[in-house]
């Protein structure tokens, strides 16, 4: 729905999960083999990622200052299910933190959150405060305040909303 470029590093997962479901149409990628794919994941994955993806729609949603969307498990009950193994390079010496697994995607998930922390980019992820929306998208707005995915599609409907409110 976005017009925007992908999140940086990590977080192109997170927002790419967040967005595989259409809110407004309530299409669901991961309904599909090519949609689970994506993510390396089976029929059987399908239920613990959309509770994964519903709790990363709420945080991003607070991240833009709105409440959740919906009841959800937090998100740091579920993060906290995914060890995380600090990896050194032996070459220069950096370290970042890795999923122990890298197979599952909560393991993967709970690396680039971790990643995007330390490099201050979290909370910069927002979900478009738009009912019909909620849509993952990277604020890349200079003082980060950023409130819709399109400033073309839902930005441009909550201004039509509000202009028409004041006419009445």
């Amino acid at each position: 729905m976005s017009e925007r470029s992908p999140a940086p590093a990590g977080l192109a997962l997170v927002e790419s999960l967040v967005n595989t479901l259409d809110i407004e149409t309530g299409r669901d990628s991961l309904d599909t083999a090519d949609g689970r794919a994506r993510f390396g994941l089976t029929e059987h994955d399908v239920p613990g990622a959309r509770a994964l993806r519903e709790s990363l729609r709420a945080v991003l949603l607070a991240h833009a200052g709105h409440p959740p969307h919906r009841e959800v498990t937090p998100l740091g009950d579920l993060l906290g299910q995914a060890p995380l193994l600090v990896a050194v390079d032996d070459h220069d010496g950096s370290a970042s933190l890795a999923p122990a697994d890298a197979g599952p995607l909560l393991s993967r998930v709970a690396a680039a959150v971790a990643e995007a922390l330390v490099a201050g980019t979290w909370a910069r992820l927002k979900a478009c405060e738009a009912d019909t929306c909620h849509w993952a998208y990277y604020d890349r707005s200079p003082a980060g305040r950023g409130r819709w995915c399109s400033m073309q599609v839902c930005g441009a409907r909550a201004k039509m909303r509000r202009y028409r409110a004041k006419e009445l």
